[in-house]
């Protein structure tokens, strides 16, 4: 399973000092940690703890009330990051193959959709639309964007949702992958996804 690499530049997160809050209240402070070439850091925390928030804010979607994050190795890290979050983010009318196109046309993908399908177990569904299959069949269509074009940095919000043990086995082969090609992995878990973290950051409450 080729995640299409490596990374030449070695691209690295620096977390430095991070103070979120949400609705006036603070979720965390002064969270530091630091994630290089090759790393898959495992974000562990209790409910409403800010684990989805601290991934938001890794991506730029949120904006720390303190601290900072920087990113080396990278041009544009807006263009350097694949969020998954714990939503799907798809359209129950439309089909996998439709996804599959259209997030090639957003992302620039180059990876073909036989390839995508067959990685992810979805070649006989490619037709369907997304409101005739299971939820763990959606979570792997949402993975998709993972595979369709390479960005070093991925943001993992509960990736093994809904997944049953072979797409968690397919998920563990992806990052594998992701890693060896030089890649950098942040995954918000409520539990440990199989393969083994470089770290794991726990978010205070």
């Amino acid at each position: 399973m080729s995640a299409r690499g490596p990374f030449q530049d070695k691209p690295s997160i620096r977390v430095e000092a991070l103070t979120l809050s949400r609705g006036g209240r603070v979720l965390f402070e002064g969270l530091s940690f630091a994630a290089a070439s090759g790393a898959y850091v495992e974000v562990h925390g209790s409910n409403g703890s800010g684990k989805t928030s601290l991934l938001r804010a890794i991506a730029g979607f949120l904006k720390p009330s303190a601290g900072q994050v920087a990113f080396d190795g990278v041009e544009e890290p807006a263009l350097a990051t694949h969020y998954v979050g714990h939503a799907n983010a798809v359209k129950r009318e439309a089909s996998v193959r439709d996804h599959l196109r259209y997030w090639a046309g957003l992302f620039g993908g180059a990876a073909s959709e036989d390839f995508i399908a067959q990685t992810l177990d979805l070649g006989r569904v490619l037709t369907l639309p997304v409101r005739v299959l299971s939820q763990g069949q959606a979570r792997r269509i949402a993975l998709a964007r993972l595979i369709i074009a390479p960005r070093p940095v991925w943001l993992l919000d509960e990736p093994a949702a809904s997944l049953d043990e072979s797409g968690k086995a397919v998920l563990n082969e992806l990052i594998a992958s992701h890693r060896a090609s030089g890649g950098v992995v942040v995954a918000a878990v409520h539990e440990p996804l199989g393969a083994t973290p470089s770290q794991i950051v726990r978010v205070p409450r």
